[in-house]
């Protein structure tokens, strides 16, 4: 008991000498540490009902509301200080009132900049899994709309600061020539993006070929670039203005299903009719059983060409999509060279034949 008493005495004569501004700094400290653990508990327990929703709206909110809501708690905290700190001739809590009165506007701006930036981005992102348009063009409405949010909040911001919003929105439109002169290849390449956004000759997933030769599926059409992932899981980093400029194949539209054709020789003592027969046989059963083969489709062959030492036919197949059609082309090929061995139908090797005859002849009369 003696103890007690005597620490009692020391912490009420501590805190009689302490400053008041430092009691103050504790007490606000402690409230703001006992709010955020207390929102923590809360955005838990929020959190686990709605993982369970059907709906993302609830689920979005919760997510984006997280770094605002600590910092309005800071807000808070800040505001206590504003009210309860005492003006003393200390330099700490004189240096702390004047940095309050400028944070105070700026955690709540900050605060409700971030929530609607993170709502906004995460309507487009969840949009864009069911509009084509919204998919290709992610980044660039994400990016945009972002802009857009932090230059309406800075201008809010400087009105609360006491700044004149006037003078600075007067220097945007002469500020902004210079800039645009500055940065034309950027604004070049985001207006190209924004133009294939809006023409749709590439979207994202698509298998396209470009006219240098280079292909690949889009990964991501961006403000400045698109980026075009490759078989050999290498990425091209096109400029959008060289890309729309430039000549592209897309392999993805209007369907992904695409025509391979195969070519195929046979000997001239061939019948032809024969051929045809096996030939179509070991399409359809490959369409049939490949994973990969179009079932429904009706192949065909075309014979084409009387060749050196070859009667020369095209065979047509169908993938699902293109990079799909060297396995069918290579499953139809090892197929058709067993099946034409079984049938005894000859695939010829080139052949040079010289005429001994004729060649004596010419001998003779030199």
């Amino acid at each position: 008991m003696d103890s007690f008493q005597s620490f009692y005495a020391q912490a009420t004569s501590w805190l009689l000498d302490t400053p008041n501004w430092v009691l103050v700094f504790a007490v606000v400290l402690i409230v703001i540490c006992a709010l955020l653990l207390v929102q923590r508990l809360i955005l838990i327990r929020i959190r686990r009902i709605t993982d369970r929703s059907h709906y993302f709206v609830d689920s979005l909110l919760i997510k984006a509301v997280r770094l605002p809501l600590s910092l309005i708690i800071i807000w808070i905290g800040f505001l206590l200080l504003d009210n309860f700190l005492p003006s003393t001739s200390s330099p700490v809590a004189n240096v702390t009132k004047g940095v309050v009165k400028y944070a105070l506007p700026i955690l709540l701006v900050l605060a409700a900049v971030i929530f609607v930036d993170r709502v906004l981005t995460g309507f487009i992102r969840y949009y864009s899994k069911n509009s084509a348009v919204l998919l290709s063009s992610q980044s660039i409405v994400v990016g945009v709309s972002r802009s857009f949010v932090v230059a309406i909040g800075g201008l809010v911001l400087m009105g609360t600061l006491g700044i004149s919003i006037m003078p600075v929105v007067a220097s945007l439109g002469i500020g902004s020539l210079a800039v645009a002169l500055a940065l034309q290849p950027t604004l070049v390449n985001f207006f190209s993006g924004v133009q294939l956004v809006m023409d749709k000759p590439i979207r994202v997933g698509d298998y396209i070929e470009l006219d240098s030769g280079e292909q690949g599926f889009v990964e991501k059409i961006g403000w400045r670039s698109t980026w075009i992932r490759m078989l050999p899981n290498n990425t091209i980093i096109m400029p959008n203005s060289v890309l729309s400029e430039s000549k592209i194949i897309n392999y993805f539209y209007p369907s992904k299903e695409l025509s391979v054709p195969v070519e195929v020789s046979v000997h001239y003592d061939s019948d032809l009719d024969h051929v045809e027969r096996v030939t179509l046989e070991v399409a359809r059963n490959i369409l049939k059983q490949h994973e990969f083969g179009v079932e429904s489709y009706d192949t065909f062959i075309l014979f084409h060409t009387f060749d050196d030492s070859s009667i020369n036919f095209t065979v047509m197949l169908r993938s699902h999509e293109y990079f799909q059609r060297f396995f069918i082309k290579s499953a139809f090929i090892q197929a058709l060279h067993k099946r034409f061995k079984e049938e005894g139908i000859v695939i010829p090797y080139p052949i040079r034949a010289i005429n001994t005859v004729q060649e004596s002849a010419h001998f003779k009369r030199e």
